[in-house]
C-alpha cells in the first residue's frame, strides 16, 4: 500500500502519533504570535542547539528563525522583517556555534557535492566560511545595515557545543 492509499512512511506516522499526546497535554490557546520577550533569533539549522533550552525560553517568547550557517540571507531577513513589522520584535539575535559544518567548506566543493547539473548551476551561495567570529561579525553587519530592518539591537553570539555555553562576538 502507498502512502496515497493510506499507509504512512514509518517516520511521519511516529511524528503524528507525537503531536496526538502533545496536544492532550497542552494548552497553548493563550499565546499570542507575537513573541512575549520582543526576540528574533538568526541561528543554525545544527540539530545540536535546542534554542529554548539553551536560553531558557519557552512557547511564544521569540521567533527562532533557521537556516545553514545562521546566515543573513534573504530569505531569513525577509522573515526578520515580518518578525520585526508584524509581530513587533524589537532585538536581534544572531547564534552562530562551533563544529558548524559550513565551516572550511569551499563552496565549489559543496556546489560538486550536488547531484544535479541543475543544483550545481542554480547560483545558490551556501555561506560558507573561514572564520567564526567574523562570520558572525558580517551577519550582524548585514542585518544592521539593511535598509528595511528597523534600528534595533542586533548582537552576535556563538554556542559553544563542546561545552554548552554561549559567548558575545559583537
Amino acid at each position: 500500500m502507498t502512502e496515497s492509499q493510506g499507509q504512512l512512511p514509518e517516520e511521519i506516522a511516529r511524528l503524528l502519533a507525537e503531536s496526538e499526546r502533545h496536544a492532550e497535554q497542552v494548552d497553548r490557546t493563550r499565546l499570542q504570535p507575537a513573541p512575549l520577550a520582543g526576540l528574533a533569533i538568526l541561528t543554525c539549522m545544527d540539530t545540536r542547539m535546542v534554542i529554548e533550552d539553551i536560553f531558557g525560553l519557552r512557547a511564544g517568547d521569540a521567533n527562532i528563525i533557521r537556516n545553514a550557517g545562521a546566515v543573513a540571507s534573504d530569505d531569513a531577513i525577509r522573515s526578520i522583517l515580518l518578525s520585526q513589522q508584524v509581530l513587533g520584535t524589537t532585538e536581534l539575535v544572531v547564534l552562530a556555534h562551533t563544529g558548524c559544518g559550513l565551516k572550511d567548506l569551499a563552496e565549489q566543493e559543496l556546489r560538486a557535492r550536488l547531484t544535479t547539473a541543475t543544483a550545481q548551476d542554480a547560483g545558490v551561495e551556501f555561506g560558507s566560511f573561514s572564520d567564526l567570529d567574523q562570520h558572525v561579525i558580517a551577519q550582524v553587519g548585514r542585518l544592521r545595515s539593511h535598509p528595511w530592518i528597523r534600528r534595533a539591537p542586533v548582537h552576535g553570539l556563538v554556542y559553544e557545543v563542546e561545552t554548552g555555553r554561549v559567548r558575545r562576538v559583537v
